[in-house]
């Protein structure tokens, strides 16, 4: 499927936010590059004189105002784009999935290491 399309991701968070790119934006990337066929590589942001490849991968960040979160991956290809995209416009939505984080840590009977993946499983 992504043969015939340039993939780019724009993040955007609030002027205090220290990482870039965000967590989110990199796992997003992981994923799409996972599953891909052929080797292909992460350009941040884009500056100079060059023409981009199909084996990259843009990631770009921007810091400013109190943006919560958004993402959005772009699919350029030749004669339509394709945009997915997410906008958190209030904090309580992070606070939801730390409360099911706690719920799902509470029911666990066995000791482990767990993460983000093992709760969206269920």
């Amino acid at each position: 499927m992504y043969k015939n399309f340039d993939i780019e991701i724009i993040e955007k968070h609030h002027n205090q936010k220290v990482d870039s790119p965000s967590g989110t934006a990199l796992q997003l990337a992981n994923t799409i590059k996972n599953s891909l066929s052929k080797e292909s590589s992460y350009i941040y942001g884009r500056y100079g004189s060059k023409k981009r490849t199909k084996e990259e991968i843009g990631i770009h960040s921007i810091r400013g105002g109190s943006i919560v979160g958004e993402h959005e991956i772009i699919f350029a290809g030749t004669g339509e784009v394709i945009e997915i995209s997410h906008k958190a416009i209030s904090r309580e939505v992070f606070a939801i999935g730390a409360l099911k984080a706690c719920e799902f840590m509470a029911s666990i009977n066995i000791a482990g290491l767990y993460n983000m993946d093992n709760l969206l499983k269920i």
